[in-house]
C-alpha cells in the first residue's frame, strides 16, 4: 500500500464545516482522490490524501515543463475549490501546495491562526473579479489629400518623410490616449473594490490575441457590488479599449497561501 501526502486546497471557518461537507465531501479532485477536512480549533482545511511518490516535491518540479499535467492539476484543483466557494467564504490556497500528513496541516492552522482568520475575515462575503483591457483597433485614416500648392510634386521623398511622421504622431498618440482610457478605468473599477491587484500584460502567446493588452487586473469585489462593476466595465468598452470580465472566482490573488 502506498504512504500519501496531504493535498490542501483551501481554508475555512470550522463553524462552515458541514456546509463544506455537503458541497464538496465525497468529491474527488487531484490524483483522483477523495475531498475532506481537517479541523483545528476555529479553523478548517480542505484536504485529500495524495500518493506521496507522486506529488513529492521533486515530482512537481519534474512536472512543471509538462503542460498536459499542469492542465490536468489546475483543472481538478480549481474545480474542488470552486466548488468549496459556492457554500462559503474561503480561502485558496497555491496550487500544488502538499503537507506531509493531517499533522503538518494542523499545525499550519495552529501557528498561522491569527494571520487566517484576518484573511477569512477580509474576503468574506467578497469575490475575485478579472479584468483584461485590450487596444481597440484604430479607425481607419483619412484619405491623404492631394499634393498642396506648398507640397510640390515633384518632391516625392519629401512628401514621404511628411506623411510617415504624420503616421508616426497619430500612432503615438493612438498609444496615449489608450493608456490614458485604461488607467482612468481601472481607478474607476478599484474604487469599486475592497482591494485590486494589477498584473503585466499576459504575452500575446498566452492570449490567442493579436491586440496589445493595456489592462490586467484582479478586484475583490463585495457580492452586491458585482453588478456595479460588470456595468461600469460594460459601458467602458468603446473607442479606445476592448474589455473582458470573468468572474466571480474564489480570491486567488488576495490570499498568499503558499507551500509550507
Amino acid at each position: 500500500m502506498s504512504e500519501h501526502s496531504v493535498y490542501l486546497y483551501a481554508i475555512a471557518d470550522a463553524t462552515v464545516v458541514d456546509a463544506l461537507g455537503d458541497m464538496v465531501g465525497g468529491m474527488v479532485g487531484v490524483d483522483d482522490a477523495q475531498v475532506r477536512t481537517v479541523v483545528e480549533g476555529p479553523l478548517a482545511a480542505i484536504v485529500a490524501s495524495v500518493d506521496r511518490e507522486r506529488f513529492s516535491e521533486q515530482a512537481i518540479r519534474a512536472h512543471l515543463e509538462d503542460l498536459g499535467w499542469l492542465e490536468k492539476l489546475a483543472r481538478a484543483h480549481h474545480e474542488v475549490v470552486d466548488r468549496a466557494a459556492q457554500a462559503h467564504s474561503i480561502a485558496p490556497v497555491r496550487m500544488a501546495t502538499v503537507y506531509h500528513s493531517d499533522s503538518g496541516v494542523r499545525e499550519l492552522l495552529r501557528e498561522r491562526r491569527d494571520e487566517l482568520a484576518e484573511t477569512l475575515d477580509r474576503i468574506r462575503g467578497r469575490t475575485e473579479w478579472g479584468v483584461k483591457g485590450y487596444a481597440a483597433p484604430a479607425p481607419a485614416p483619412e484619405a491623404a489629400e492631394t499634393d498642396s500648392p506648398d507640397t510640390p510634386s515633384d518632391r516625392p521623398g519629401t512628401s514621404y518623410l511628411m506623411r510617415r511622421r504624420t503616421e508616426r504622431a497619430r500612432v503615438a498618440q493612438r498609444r496615449e490616449h489608450v493608456a490614458e482610457a485604461a488607467d482612468e478605468l481601472h481607478h474607476e473599477l478599484a474604487g469599486l473594490a475592497a482591494e485590486h491587484r494589477l498584473y503585466p500584460p499576459q504575452d500575446p502567446r498566452l492570449t490567442g490575441r493579436s491586440d496589445e493588452m493595456v489592462l490586467n487586473a484582479a478586484y475583490l469585489v463585495d457580492d452586491d457590488g458585482a453588478v456595479r462593476l460588470a456595468q461600469r466595465v460594460d459601458a467602458a468598452n468603446g473607442d479606445h479599449l476592448r474589455l473582458e470580465i470573468t468572474g466571480p472566482w474564489a480570491p486567488y490573488s488576495f490570499t498568499s497561501l503558499g507551500q509550507p
